[in-house]
């Protein structure tokens, strides 16, 4: 009770502490308040912490101070579990309209969500703005559902969306869909096959909880196959009610994913007769998939013949489909264009419209449309031939058009086969005074510019996420997009300016989207050693979004994101004398390494762009691996990278070098020009540097 006592004083002393005021012309200047940012930087280390009394003890100072809601948010958030509704109130009021007021309801409403307070969740539910937090919407569709108990498709659908996409197991989430499960809503199928996705997952905890949904009497079966799938598998050798199937088919899951074919020979020689259709068709497409993620050390036919033993396509997800569309692509030295179009066309609604797919649904439409017929016609001014275009053929070129344009890696392939080149778009009309100085007074821009530029980096970008995409239903119109986007420029928050300029849709600012900071030494650098400065640039942005303070999970820093043993190895080989590590956050030495780099990788991988940013990503060895297999068109190496993230580095790599050269040039530019072909090392070429870590 004292505690409480002394937290509901320490919030009322926020009142009548005058000691960090800022005056207005001082508000928004990062340094002007060294004082006060040095208390908000120490707060910021309180809640880290879950030192509820340091921020209690804190707060009252921090009055005035322009990040004074974080401060708040922190004080509060950090003893959630214990406030009163009219504490959350009396917060919601003084903050209202903020990011951190929506930041706690969202805490708020999850915490209303844990303690079953249907009331108080269904009154405060309404209020909140940014509605992209998964379990709070689950809990919000399971409050529908209970005010109106009936079949509802579109609440099982959503709730099915949702729960399927969560990793990680919650309690809003799995709590609607036990819900909806009683009611028929939902079917076991649909609660077995959320195990599956999170027992590949490798979210064992995730798989519990929906098993303990359907099946509470097999959870010590899930927890055995769990410690060892195949000496489960041995042990058991009967499958014939439906909860014993599909855990026999957990422990095949599970089993696939670190040893596919020993899964295949389990389902072959054991289980396939005694497993539904559909538990066989998943296995067989999930088999597919690992083993099509084997770029390089396994041929895509041996991927195919597992997804030929799948007699319903549309069984499978959408993430085995997209990889059996992959092993089709590289079936051979021509694509296998039919199994590529089964693939996307059994993809759901939502899988189809990926411009990734898109494209190549294009390209196999296009590839496999009989010729055009060429017609003679007699008109009144004489003989002539019209030309009558395959319907299929049609199909492509309409979906090359609708995804063609500037903005990425499968929307420029498209423009060029389409035969357009890539240009920089003309600069849409300057920003009104108006229009800037409204993106100058919005507190939560200026708020979130402030908190960045004073190292509280992860609550600015929130806070300017917030304010740029979910302040107001739909987020900013264009116009203020591009306005907030160039007050992030002017303040060489390069990251912030670009995530924002990417936003608009019917015009594109290249100089925002592709800024290039520190040009000259950008440009000389990369020039003195035939680099294609585009290339760097590309590769800056994908990296670090031009942030110099940038560092990576693994270690990597700087601009260029160097990690420290590559920085020695490479000032080694290019004769830097003296060099120490700490020397990679110096923006300048963090250019000649990196640059010096990226020039070492793409000689060693004879001179493939997406060969060298792959190795920039994911280390030399895997694309030397990768490029094993028949000689590939690049765009289709690329898409075949087994690893989520460098596959998606890569393409924007490449995009972002032909945005950059179309800028620098002031010329059309071609990204397959840059693509080329990927195949193995000719064996009679020497490795020229065989230690490139």
């Amino acid at each position: 009770m004292l505690y409480k006592i002394l937290c509901s004083a320490a919030v009322s002393a926020v009142l009548a502490a005058p000691v960090l005021a800022q005056s207005p012309s001082t508000a928004w200047t990062p340094g002007a308040n060294a004082d006060g940012d040095s208390l908000i930087a120490e707060m910021g280390k309180a809640f880290r912490a879950s030192n509820k009394g340091r921020l209690a003890q804190l707060l009252p100072q921090a009055r005035g101070h322009a990040l004074e809601p974080w401060a708040a948010y922190w004080e509060l958030k950090a003893r959630l579990g214990e406030a009163s509704p009219q504490e959350v109130q009396d917060f919601l009021s003084r903050y209202a309209g903020s990011y951190q007021e929506d930041r706690l309801r969202n805490d708020w409403l999850l915490l209303l969500g844990q303690r079953r307070d249907w009331a108080g969740f269904a009154a405060e539910y309404p209020n909140f703005r940014m509605n992209d937090d998964r379990e709070v919407r689950c809990y919000a569709l399971l409050v529908e559902h209970l005010k109106n108990p009936t079949l509802d498709v579109r609440l099982s659908d959503e709730v099915r969306k949702n729960w399927y996409a969560q990793r990680d197991a919650d309690d809003g989430c799995t709590a609607a869909a036990e819900r909806l499960v009683g009611s028929q809503n939902l079917t076991p199928l649909d609660v077995w096959q959320k195990a599956r996705l999170a027992m590949e997952a490798n979210r064992p905890r995730a798989a519990s909880n929906a098993v303990a949904i359907v099946a509470p009497e097999a959870l010590g079966m899930v927890t055995e196959l769990n410690a060892s799938p195949i000496k489960f598998l041995a042990g058991k050798y009967l499958a014939v009610r439906t909860v014993r199937k599909e855990i026999i088919t957990l422990a095949l899951v599970k089993l696939a994913v670190s040893d596919s074919e020993g899964a295949a020979f389990q389902l072959d020689g054991k289980w396939s007769l005694q497993l539904t259709a559909e538990e066989r068709n998943w296995l067989w497409g999930l088999i597919g998939k690992q083993t099509a993620s084997r770029l390089g050390t396994q041929p895509a036919g041996d991927a195919l013949a597992y997804y030929a033993r799948v007699t319903k396509d549309t069984d499978l997800t959408d993430d085995m489909l997209a990889w059996k569309a992959r092993a089709a692509l590289r079936a051979g030295t021509l694509p296998s264009w039919q199994l590529v179009l089964q693939a996307i066309n059994a993809m759901s609604e939502e899988g189809r419209k990926d411009p990734t797919w898109t494209y190549w649904k294009a390209r196999a439409l296009l590839a496999t449309s009989p010729p055009d017929i060429a017609t003679a016609v007699v008109t009144p001014q004489g003989p002539t031939t019209t030309t009558v275009m395959a319907p299929q053929r049609i199909e492509g070129l309409k979906l090359l058009q609708s995804i063609g344009s500037v903005r990425g890696f499968y929307e420029q392939l498209a423009l060029e086969d389409l035969g357009l080149k890539i240009s920089a778009p003309p600069r849409p009309a300057a920003l009104t005074a108006e229009e800037k100085d409204a993106a100058r007074t919005n507190p939560a821009l200026m708020r979130a510019a402030y908190a960045i530029q004073t190292g509280l980096r992860s609550e600015g970008v929130r806070e300017w996420n917030y304010a740029t995409n979910l302040h107001r239903k739909g987020g900013m119109n264009e116009r203020e997009l591009l306005a907030a986007a160039q007050l992030a420029c002017d303040r060489q928050l390069w990251d912030r300016c670009i995530n924002t300029s990417e936003r608009t849709t019917s015009v594109a600012d290249f100089e925002q989207r592709f800024p290039m900071p520190f040009r000259a030494t950008v440009v000389s650098r990369s020039q003195a050693i035939s680099l294609d400065p585009a290339y760097v640039y590309g590769l800056i942005r994908q990296e670090s979004r031009f942030i110099m303070d940038a560092r990576s999970g693994v270690g990597a820093s700087g601009l260029m994101q160097v990690m420290p043993a590559t920085a020695r190895w490479t000032a080694n080989k290019i004769g830097m004398t003296g060099f120490t590590p700490d020397q990679i956050n110096d923006r300048d030495t963090n250019i000649t390494i990196g640059t010096a780099y990226l020039k070492l990788a793409l000689d060693d991988l004879n001179g493939s762009m997406p060969m060298a940013a792959a190795a920039y990503n994911a280390g030399p060895g895997r694309p030397r691996t990768w490029r094993n297999g028949p000689l590939l068109d690049a765009a289709i190496w690329a898409e075949n990278i087994p690893f989520a993230e460098t596959r998606d580095y890569v393409k924007k790599v490449l995009s972002n070098t032909t945005s950059y050269a179309a800028i620098l040039t002031g010329q059309p530019q071609s990204l397959k020009s840059r693509l080329g072909k990927v195949g193995p090392r000719d064996a009679a070429l020497p490795e020229p540097y065989k230690d490139l870590p």
